[in-house]
């Protein structure tokens, strides 16, 4: 009998992308599957068939030869390139789409052994002046340690953990399905390979209790918003003595009251009086290290000028080096004015007539009068 259009197998049309193809393989794999189908040789038979049609169209080389040559480019003698290269390899390459495919549904993926700890995530909020000088920090978290009862093995005093006997301690154990062997995490030991006849009481054979730990952490000068410090094994404890998880802190800074960071650079926005913007002055600006210092200010000076202050601002991380600090002046209008303070401004209005003491504004408004005169022609 004719062998069906790997394509008309897994219900696709010719031109199906990758993702396309896992797809409809996974949905007829399980519906097919030995396991969820005991008994059933026409279950099993669809079952070979889908798997041979994915095991094909997945690789893009034998996809090309199939869309060229059909099935006679993997029948030996076949006239197509790679004759028998499908037979010869299918076995080995079958049992790595499943794994791909089903190793979560088949009880875990490909090796057993002891369960690692989980990685842990803690949020830790910081100031400015923290992240510019570095700390260290006490936290606690809330985790799993080894049990000191058992001494993480699970097993209660006095004895141990011995080898499963369904999978001889190799944690894994082999089905035949067909021409191919499915290998899966064994049952009884759930991949460990070792079982606990006797329970430790206090843990209740995990190896491990639930503790707060107080741990240290060494925040380093120069952190930004968003910084991830790893600790290695601070994590929860592993199952029965398997390794510890990470511990994970990510740093947040806090806004600051008068700063804003950029990278390695600070910048600080100043509210000056219009009259020492006119003439000219000096104002004091404290630093992010807690210093002081003097900004000269010349006759004019425009709002949102700034001015650079070289090494005032953030540390850079593993470095000695600094970044710079910023200042932006904004120039604030005088309100509540005394009657005398107002004759003074309109003495100062006429006597400023025909000067071009403020030109950005006339500049503008010059600018708009043409713009009205050109629409008006």
């Amino acid at each position: 009998m004719a062998k069906q259009d790997y394509y008309d197998t897994l219900d696709v049309n010719r031109g199906a992308g990758a993702a396309d193809l896992k797809k409809a393989y996974r949905k007829l794999a399980m519906q097919y599957h030995p396991d969820r189908n005991p008994d059933d040789a026409s279950a099993e038979r669809r079952f070979k068939e889908v798997s041979e049609a994915y095991a094909v169209l997945r690789d893009a080389d034998k996809r090309a030869a199939y869309d060229r040559f059909g099935h006679a480019a993997f029948e030996n003698g076949g006239g197509g390139p790679g004759a028998g290269g499908f037979d010869s390899n299918f076995g080995a390459g079958f049992a790595d789409i499943f794994d791909e495919m089903f190793g979560e549904f088949m009880g875990g993926g490909r090796g057993g052994g002891t369960q690692r700890g989980a990685d842990l995530r803690f949020n830790m909020e910081i100031s400015l002046e923290e992240a510019f000088e570095g700390k260290t920090a006490e936290i606690r978290v809330p985790s799993s340690i080894s049990c000191d009862i058992c001494a993480g093995t699970g097993a209660a005093k006095g004895s141990s953990p011995i080898a499963c006997g369904g999978c001889k301690g190799r944690g894994r154990v082999r089905a035949q399905q067909g021409f191919f062997t499915i290998e899966r995490t064994c049952p009884h030991c759930n991949g460990v390979g070792r079982v606990i006849e006797r329970p430790c009481t206090s843990c209740r054979g995990a190896g491990r209790v639930e503790k707060t730990k107080a741990l240290k952490v060494n925040i380093p000068s120069g952190v930004e918003d968003g910084t991830r410090i790893r600790l290695t094994g601070e994590g929860e404890a592993g199952v029965r003595g398997a390794a510890p998880g990470d511990l994970y802190i990510f740093l947040a800074v806090r806004p600051h009251r008068l700063f804003q960071r950029n990278g390695a650079d600070i910048y600080c926005r100043v509210p000056i009086p219009m009259t020492t913007a006119s003439l000219g002055g000096t104002i004091e600006v404290p630093a992010i290290d807690g210093s002081r210092a003097r900004v000269t200010l010349p006759p004019g000076t425009q709002s949102n000028r700034q001015f650079r202050l070289k090494d005032k601002g953030m540390r850079i991380l593993r470095s000695n080096a600094r970044g710079d600090m910023y200042i932006e002046v904004t120039i604030e209008t005088p309100v509540n004015l005394t009657k005398r303070q107002r004759e003074l401004l309109q003495d100062f209005e006429e006597a400023g007539k025909g000067r071009r003491t403020s030109p950005e504004s006339e500049g503008f408004f010059t600018r708009v009068k043409e713009f009205w005169d050109d629409l008006t022609e």
